[in-house]
């Protein structure tokens, strides 16, 4: 697996001291009013970002904004402009309607921890901050007046900002969790420890797939730096999603109220107290199962990984082994025999008698059981109640297998556990596991250098419906998959945004409570591919980009996984 996640920030963010100092910044990452990811960095393409402190019915933004709407048009294709919203108490729909009154398009970046806003050491609404992303200095502080012209023009013919701060007159801006902790501290045994040991510990823990274990405050503060900056730039947890749009089980993303006790108690020193250490008292399962030895085990065929070189996909079928009667499957799980090169399987099961060269089929019979597959970061597929598959005596499983070489040549022996549920309970309903789907039919070509390349595919749930769970698939070019209800009644919903997708994070989002949907409903999935230069992943911006099995082209992939409400006559939806 590719943690390139990990990798040290050299610098961090730190409080200004005074109106007159020079401010610098770590990286960071927001999301703006609607919905979409921006990263500080990204721009560094931009001889520096433009940001302006607005908030809602703020007399001084309003002022503000006709000066820098005017230098946004002047300077758009040298200077990247951003407002930023510092409050953490303001809606989305409310800022967009603000930026209506404006008359202007300018994303708003949600600073709703308001941990950006400290480090950058906003004070005041309507003013105006010149930030250069490759080095993260603020460059000007100030009014959007002439002097922010002449510091932008200085910034542009690389020569120093002559007036590099000025008095703004807006309202004051407030950081009362800032105030509070500052005031009381903040625990590391009763707060700290319990957001670690709930968010992170779990991978960062001995055998567990991150590299190195939380398994003490000792360890915690030697890593704080580097904990600081993934948490600002929202690389870890590696959840992709907005939390603002639908309820899931797990977002793998902390609240805004934890991130602050974490940040705050880092800049603070990362001190310990209490005399116990709660990471040292955890206590893992001494097996990786999840729910203990399953009743059968599918060993996939080890397969040979040399160090170096470009795979194709290894397609295997294997005859599952040790089932002396049809059985019913209440959960399944992948293990993996080595997590560094195996990035992720597809499967399809056959029935008694079928053949198959391996690979992955779709659709089905959708009262067959659900063996589930391998993705980065995957997690156990169990059933809701009363729920399952049935798995034929006779049945093998066709496997498609994407391997990457990482350096080392190593053997991959994984597992597949399944649990079952006892002879005497036949579940009664059954689940079915669809997408909307771009392969070859449909596929457009992603143009050389594209930053925002978008399409979208929809599939009609022909029943009334839950959903259970929706899942992304891109490759290195994935910039963002987004997924909507469209109700036979013309009304829309969004269902997941994944804001910022990464390849080697593809997470199954399972939502806390299954979602209605009638007959005729319309799930579309919207995606957009990064092909640009500032897309660091992209292995050959100036290609076009085809559809393809390797992680050098592209794929287009939105599982969405529902239960049919009348389980009569089950028929699977149809891709549009």
């Amino acid at each position: 697996m590719n943690r390139s996640w990990l990798a040290l920030a050299a610098v961090g963010i730190v409080f200004a001291t005074s109106a007159s100092a020079v401010d610098r910044v770590g990286d960071f990452s927001l999301i703006d009013q609607q919905g979409y990811f921006h990263q500080l960095s990204y721009y560094d393409d931009h001889k520096a970002v433009a940001l302006l402190v607005m908030s809602n019915g703020s007399k001084g933004a309003a002022k503000a904004v006709p000066g820098f709407k005017a230098a946004k048009e002047k300077y758009a294709d040298q200077i990247k402009f951003f407002m930023i919203n510092p409050l953490g108490t303001q809606s989305r729909a409310s800022v967009q309607q603000e930026l209506d009154k404006y008359g202007t398009d300018i994303p708003v970046l949600m600073d709703d921890a308001q941990l950006v806003s400290e480090g950058l050491g906003v004070r005041k609404t309507g003013e105006v901050l010149l930030v250069k992303p490759g080095t993260s200095e603020v460059l000007y502080r100030g009014p959007a007046d002439k002097r922010f012209i002449a510091a932008i023009d200085a910034v542009l013919a690389d020569h120093a900002v002559k007036t590099a701060t000025a008095r703004v007159s807006g309202e004051k801006i407030k950081y009362p969790a800032k105030v509070a902790q500052a005031k009381s501290g903040v625990s590391y045994s009763k707060e700290i420890a319990p957001i670690l040991a709930e968010n992170c510990a779990r991978c960062h823990r001995e055998g567990g797939i991150a590299p190195f274990a939380m398994n003490s405050h000792l360890i915690v503060k030697g890593f704080a730096p580097m904990i600081r900056e993934v948490v600002l730039t929202k690389r870890m947890p590696p959840g992709q999603i907005d939390p603002e749009i639908g309820h899931f089980k797990e977002t793998y993303t902390l609240t805004s109220a934890e991130q602050q006790k974490l940040i705050h108690w880092i800049e603070a020193g990362a001190e310990k107290d209490g005399d116990v250490d709660p990471l040292t008292q955890l206590k893992w399962p001494a097996t990786q199962w999840a729910y203990g030895e399953p009743d059968l085990i599918v060993k996939v065929p080890p397969q040979q990984i040399p160090a170096t070189g470009v795979l194709d996909y290894i397609r295997v079928t294997v005859p599952i082994e040790g089932l002396d009667r049809d059985r019913y499957v209440k959960a399944s799980q992948y293990l993996a025999g080595d997590r560094t090169v195996l990035h992720h399987t597809l499967n399809s099961l056959l029935p008694p008698g079928v053949k198959q060269e391996g690979g992955f089929l779709g659709g089905g019979d959708p009262n067959a059981a659900r063996i589930t597959a391998y993705i980065p970061g995957a997690q156990p597929q169990h059933e809701p109640p009363n729920t399952g598959g049935l798995l034929k005596k006779g049945s093998s499983l066709a496997l498609q297998l994407h391997y990457t070489t990482n350096g080392k040549a190593t053997t991959d022996a994984s597992e597949i556990g399944v649990w079952f549920y006892p002879d005497d309970e036949i579940p009664a309903e059954r689940m079915s596991n669809q997408c909307a789907c771009i392969f070859t039919r449909g596929w457009i070509p992603i143009p050389p250098y594209a930053a925002d390349h978008e399409m979208q595919q929809t599939i009609t749930i022909k029943k009334d419906a839950h959903i259970y769970s929706m899942l992304p698939h891109m490759h290195f070019r994935g910039k963002r998959m987004r997924f909507y209800a469209d109700y036979p009644d013309g009304h829309s919903e969004e269902l997941l945004n994944i804001a910022r997708y990464n390849y080697n994070w593809q997470l199954d989002y399972e939502l806390t409570e299954p979602k209605f949907v009638p007959a005729g409903t319309r799930i579309r999935a919207v995606a957009a591919f990064d092909n640009s230069k500032q897309n660091k992943a992209n292995p050959d911006p100036a290609r076009t980009v085809p559809w393809g099995q390797q992680s050098w082209d592209e794929m287009f992939f939105g599982s969405v996984t529902y239960k049919y409400v009348d389980q009569s006559g089950m028929k699977v939806a149809k891709q549009d």
